[in-house]
């Protein structure tokens, strides 16, 4: 059972809860009393994206830290806990479930005050009047109201409102990778090369002493070498250009539809206005 007092824990609905290290569940959307003590048992907190899923939590050892209401379980707790339709009470075997699931023994929690299968009864629903008690006695409070608790002569109508948000995440990954391919290249390349030529020159007045130079008769033998070019290839490896990864922000635009609920009064009676 929470130290708090009923009227303190009240005060958080419609504010975040959080768990034992501080982490926020969710938006406490309702506080349910026990029927019978008629002080606070269970919350009810929207742990889903957008208030899409609904969890119970027991408000057992519930404390405030500042500005916020923290419980001693853990977020994941929270958000695992077993299915229960919020339709304003919860039964004996509901409640037993949920018990469980957070540890607790049932049988020695508060006053067991879930309802009996099948039965009826005002699993009361974040009400700060006591729960059977009749307090026309105090300013500002008239009769009884047809649902349990004693309240002032008028109502409250509540409608749910969309609040739509983002969240991100991963959507892929770029990687630069390189690798090698060979390509045939073909280039022409002007090759120069030595040849012989055979050229004869008669004997004249200004060669005659070159010609008649040594014996007259006698075996000689010239070499000539010849040259020729060879086409060489050497390959290195040249910087060509830097190819990097960027991202960029685009912003794109999606629909979202959700069905909202919302409450209407009805006046009934004869002699009545409306404003």
């Amino acid at each position: 059972m929470s130290t708090m007092h009923k009227n303190d824990l009240l005060q958080f609905r419609g504010e975040d809860l959080h768990d034992a290290d501080g982490e926020k569940i969710g938006r406490l959307e309702e506080i349910y009393l026990d029927a019978q003590t008629g002080e606070p048992e269970w919350a009810l907190v929207n742990t889903g994206m957008f208030g899409t899923k609904s969890s119970f939590v027991p408000l057992q050892g519930a404390s405030q830290d500042g500005d916020t209401l923290q419980v001693p379980y853990d977020k994941a707790q929270v958000k695992d806990a077993p299915k229960v339709d919020s339709d304003g009470e919860l039964s004996q075997s509901q409640e037993s479930e949920l018990y469980a699931h957070y540890g607790l023994d049932y049988s020695e929690s508060r006053s067991d005050s879930g309802l009996p299968e099948g039965g009826a009864g005002t699993g009361t629903t974040g009400t700060t009047g006591d729960p059977g008690s009749d307090r026309t006695d105090e300013p500002g409070l008239v009769g009884r109201d047809t649902s349990g608790p004693t309240t002032d002569d008028a109502m409250t109508r509540s409608e749910e409102e969309l609040h739509v948000g983002t969240t991100q995440q991963e959507a892929g990954r770029t990687r630069l990778r390189k690798y090698v391919v060979e390509d045939e290249v073909t280039q022409t390349v002007p090759v120069k090369r030595e040849e012989v030529r055979i050229e004869r020159e008669p004997i004249t007045d200004a060669n005659a002493g070159n010609a008649t130079d040594g014996p007259a008769i006698s075996e000689e033998e010239h070499e000539v070498v010849l040259h020729e070019e060879e086409v060489v290839t050497e390959k290195r490896a040249v910087p060509k250009e830097r190819i990097r990864v960027d991202k960029e922000t685009v912003t794109d635009e999606q629909q979202v539809s959700e069905t909202l609920r919302k409450e209407e009064v009805d006046i009934e009676g004869e002699g009545r206005s409306e404003r």
